[in-house]
């Protein structure tokens, strides 16, 4: 059987079978050859980038003399999904899908990164490329929770919305989980220093409201929020089935650089995301008979009153895909089945 549930609720649903993308997207390519006509990065990205950091700015400069209720209620309604949005755009640049070469994608993550109060663009771009490549498997994927971490929070609503408040403090410590990423060099010291910067920059010219700002909207982008169900969306099992990689096909795509397109995205990783929509509509066969979501806020109060729906709820895996842990691990598109990476 590819599925062996352990220890009830007390373990993640372990599978024999290997990750699904690698097979179907070869698959794809041989009844659509013209999906590869859709690979290839958007460098209007770019544009998308320093427009919404500006964004964020001028709201930090707006709220530096306002009250704490137009500081909370801004970042809620408007920076939370400002920085969603660059957030988005970091992947972006992380699959190298905003400039053909390494350099120009990495500064432009670092751009993104600069509302956002913490300093990720690095570091995920390093844990990101392994989950694609290792999708499940626990030493590999930082989109797999601790299990201490699936321990502590539980079934209860408490411990699922206090987890989706503090999510960002959770994502930051599953890298120290893998094996094969090394967690400090040029790059990341280079995005820590420009964050401190940019950080001590709103809070000495414009005070504590506007950092305030920046900090809440970064909290609630992807945490205890309608944005933050996309954690979830992703791959955990809420389907029947044996299916782990989940697509959301609601308005907020508008507003989220069709990041809802996951299954979309992880079969074609080297498509940028305003070509995803693409790949569904010339392959509809390949994906209406998944299970997708069409609503964000209903899945958040799923996941936050289901009790059955845990941190548990994630499948992982022993196999490899015959790559061993501390082999050299190639592009992640080669990985996926596609052309080669470019640059």
């Amino acid at each position: 059987m590819p599925l062996r549930p352990r220890a009830g609720q007390r373990d993640f649903v372990h599978s024999d079978a290997p990750e699904p993308h690698r097979a179907r997207t070869k698959a794809l390519l041989r009844t659509h050859p013209e999906i590869r006509k859709l690979i290839g990065p958007n460098p209007t990205t770019f544009l998308w980038i320093t427009g919404i950091v500006a964004l964020q700015v001028a709201l930090a400069f707006l709220v530096r003399d306002r009250s704490w209720w137009l500081v909370v209620g801004l970042a809620y309604t408007v920076g939370a999904f400002a920085n969603h949005s660059l957030f988005v755009l970091i992947h972006e640049a992380a699959h190298r899908l905003v400039f053909k070469r390494k350099f120009p994608n990495m500064v432009a993550g670092l751009i993104a990164n600069l509302p956002l109060f913490f300093p990720s663009a690095v570091a995920f771009k390093k844990y990101h490329l392994k989950h694609h490549a290792f999708q499940g498997v626990y030493e590999l994927d930082a989109d797999v929770p601790y299990h201490w971490e699936a321990r502590l929070i539980g079934r209860s609503f408490v411990g699922k919305a206090l987890w989706l408040l503090i999510y960002p403090v959770f994502q930051a410590l599953r890298p120290l989980r893998l094996k094969e990423i090394e967690l400090v060099d040029a790059w990341s010291v280079t995005n820590l220093l420009m964050q401190v910067g940019f950080d001590l920059a709103l809070l000495l010219l414009w005070g504590p409201k506007a950092l305030v700002y920046a900090a809440l909207s970064f909290f609630f982008s992807i945490g205890l929020h309608p944005l933050g169900a996309r954690w979830v969306q992703r791959h955990y099992l809420t389907g029947n089935g044996g299916q782990e990689t989940f697509s959301y096909y609601g308005p907020l795509n508008r507003l989220a650089f069709n990041v809802g397109y996951h299954n979309e995205h992880h079969d074609f990783p080297s498509v940028a995301w305003n070509r995803l929509p693409q790949i569904k509509a010339i392959a509809p066969e390949a994906y209406e008979h998944l299970h997708y979501h069409t609503s964000w806020t209903r899945l958040l109060f799923r996941f936050l009153f289901d009790k059955n729906l845990t941190l548990y709820s994630r499948m992982v895996r022993d196999e490899r895909g015959g790559v061993k842990l501390n082999d050299e691990v190639k592009p992640d598109v080669e990985l996926q089945g596609a052309v080669p990476a470019q640059g």
